[in-house]
């Protein structure tokens, strides 16, 4: 069994507009933009980074805003909803604050013996807002929202898959561990991890394989301390005869890639270097990097790129 995975890193999604990704996020939801830079294989699309102060891992979700990508369509092999943790108490707060943002699909339910809001971002992203007593992160406050509602970081993430098994199989092997279950969803739960320590398995027998778009999760990542654990991790999921990428320089984290059984993309993600490698904790997202392959690129891109804000009237 793999012992080093310590819960979720980030949760990387599509989107399609740029200015509108970056508002929700930073703006709506409040968290921080901690980098803004571009997708490794395509320059001319950003990849946007939101999460608490540093961008600590189990509190980020990243996105690629590709111009013209078309709506993704939901169903199985796929993240399905993506949850943040917020304090106790705070849900009222959250329903009126998105709703004033017109944020659709706003529920309020329950699940796992948690308050739960569930809603839709503006491109289609399933995200929920959990409460959660014992999250003693801090969170970030300087877009709005204060310290009393502000998220916390990850909570969980759940996976829709037509059959569970294998992928349940294969999240033990990585060193999760059952929890519970709530009519067709299993929950697994990392012991000792980060405080993003839940897998949520949703079953669905009868549904259509999902369409990656625009409002789709493209990868979802898993923490490890360092580069020698990812190595370890690396070693034992090729032994099982799972196929993984060579690693991966991502500039701010060290990354291999593998396809589970239900057909999700899974990243084993490391917790260093860091978003502050190349900006101070004072200044994160607020400079365009590129990642040095790109560099020459870069007054091109300055051009080109969607501005992410509106700039003041003079």
């Amino acid at each position: 069994m793999i012992t080093q995975i310590k819960g979720l890193h980030h949760v990387t999604s599509m989107a399609r507009d740029a200015a509108e990704n970056n508002h929700f996020f930073s703006k709506t939801l409040g968290l921080r933009r901690v980098k803004q830079t571009v997708n490794f294989d395509a320059p001319d699309v950003y990849h946007l980074y939101y999460g608490d102060e540093v961008g600590t891992p189990g509190t980020v979700m990243t996105h690629f805003p590709f111009p013209h990508i078309a709506r993704g369509r939901p169903g199985v092999g796929e993240v399905g909803t993506t949850v943040f943790s917020v304090p106790e108490g705070s849900l009222g707060y959250w329903q009126e604050r998105l709703a004033a943002d017109r944020v659709g699909d706003l529920e309020l339910s329950e699940s796992f013996g948690e308050k739960r809001l569930s809603f839709r971002a503006p491109e289609g992203d399933a995200l929920a807002l959990v409460e959660n007593a014992a999250d003693a992160r801090l969170p970030w406050t300087g877009n709005g929202v204060d310290a009393e509602h502000a998220i916390r970081g990850f909570h969980s993430a759940s996976l829709r898959l037509r059959d569970g098994g294998a992928t349940e199989e294969l999240l033990k092997f990585m060193g999760y561990q059952n929890a519970e279950s709530s009519g067709n969803i299993h929950r697994l739960i990392r012991p000792d991890g980060n405080p993003a320590n839940s897998i949520d398995i949703e079953v669905l027998p009868d549904a259509n394989r999902a369409d990656l778009g625009a409002g789709s999760v493209h990868h979802i990542a898993f923490a490890v301390e360092n580069r020698a654990a990812q190595l370890e991790v690396r070693k034992a999921l090729l032994d099982t005869g799972y196929q993984v990428t060579p690693v991966i320089d991502r500039d701010y984290f060290w990354a291999i890639y593998f396809r589970t059984p239900g057909g999700v993309l899974f990243e084993i993600a490391t917790n260093e270097p860091g978003f502050d490698r190349d900006e101070d904790t004072a200044h994160l997202g607020e400079a365009l990097k590129l990642p040095k392959q790109h560099e020459h690129l870069r007054s091109t891109l300055e051009q080109t790129l969607q501005p992410l804000e509106e700039k003041e009237p003079a």
